[in-house]
């Protein structure tokens, strides 16, 4: 493993895992969660990313800036991401990287990233996350109980905090650093569900126990997904909550490594 910085902050690097036969490699990028936080970080992916390594796939385990840290939460989270995924474009110059099969695979608020990388390329050029005009082709996205629509994730918290009668605590609204109404075009532009159709197959993984991310969040995306032409096949796991789909010693994780596998064999 090799800690590799993609940019001049202490939170702007990755994790490259090469495996032990000859390259060219196909690649994932692996994305932690932790609703973009700062006390989540990406050694909450190591063992994904370890395990598909060892099933021959490189992997690129990316750490952003994040809400709470300097330059986190909008736009920085976001074009962090952007900028680890189309670093991989340099990478490949020195490691023998597959760059024709590269996927990405997020956890939670990785699998939020995991899509929106797959779908930057639909980005007007005059929107704030614009990058690059020739961001890094995604052959692939895999979400792991991905928050693959901010705004009804938003409405999530928003219910909660009202039928609790608690205090305010949206991981949404922090991200994106106001509210829908607010600014509906930072909803549009973060969200991959806004962004369809991707143009590229995506794999949904959900366990119907999950209560920290909606099935339902997942389920809605995969029809309008479905309804807007793109290929995506939506994975429930009846007995797994949200992080089995990350622990390498559950029957939702085999579950995952096959998906991978599947997943890379059709790009």
């Amino acid at each position: 493993m090799e800690k590799i910085f993609y940019g001049k902050n202490e939170n702007q690097f990755g994790e490259l895992r090469l495996p032990d036969n000859e390259g060219p490699h196909p690649v994932a990028i692996v994305i932690h969660g932790g609703f973009w936080r700062e006390p989540f970080g990406l050694d909450n992916m190591t063992h994904v990313a370890e395990g598909l390594t060892a099933n021959g796939i490189a992997t690129w385990n990316i750490e952003y800036r994040r809400v709470g840290q300097e330059g986190g939460a909008w736009p920085g989270t976001l074009t962090d991401a952007a900028e680890a995924s189309d670093y991989l474009i340099t990478l490949a110059d020195t490691y023998p990287l597959d760059l024709n099969r590269v996927i990405t695979i997020g956890h939670s608020a990785g699998g939020h990233l995991a899509l929106w990388l797959a779908a930057r390329h639909r980005l007007s050029k005059d929107s704030e996350l614009h990058t690059t005009d020739h961001p890094l082709a995604i052959s692939g996205a895999i979400s792991l109980a991905g928050v693959s629509d901010l705004e009804r994730m938003y409405d999530v918290h928003h219910f909660r905090e009202k039928a609790l009668a608690v205090e305010p605590n949206n991981p949404t609204a922090e991200l994106l650093q106001r509210t829908p109404e607010q600014q509906p075009d930072r909803y549009h532009d973060a969200s991959p569900i806004e962004l369809l159709p991707l143009g590229v197959s995506q794999v949904l993984i959900h366990g119907a126990l999950d209560i920290n991310v909606p099935i339902g969040i997942s389920d809605h995306y995969h029809r309008e997904a479905q309804e807007a032409g793109d290929f995506v096949k939506y994975v429930e796991l009846p007995e797994a909550e949200h992080f089995m789909v990350t622990d390498t010693t559950t029957e939702a994780w085999k579950v995952v490594r096959e998906e991978v596998k599947t997943l890379l064999l059709n790009v």
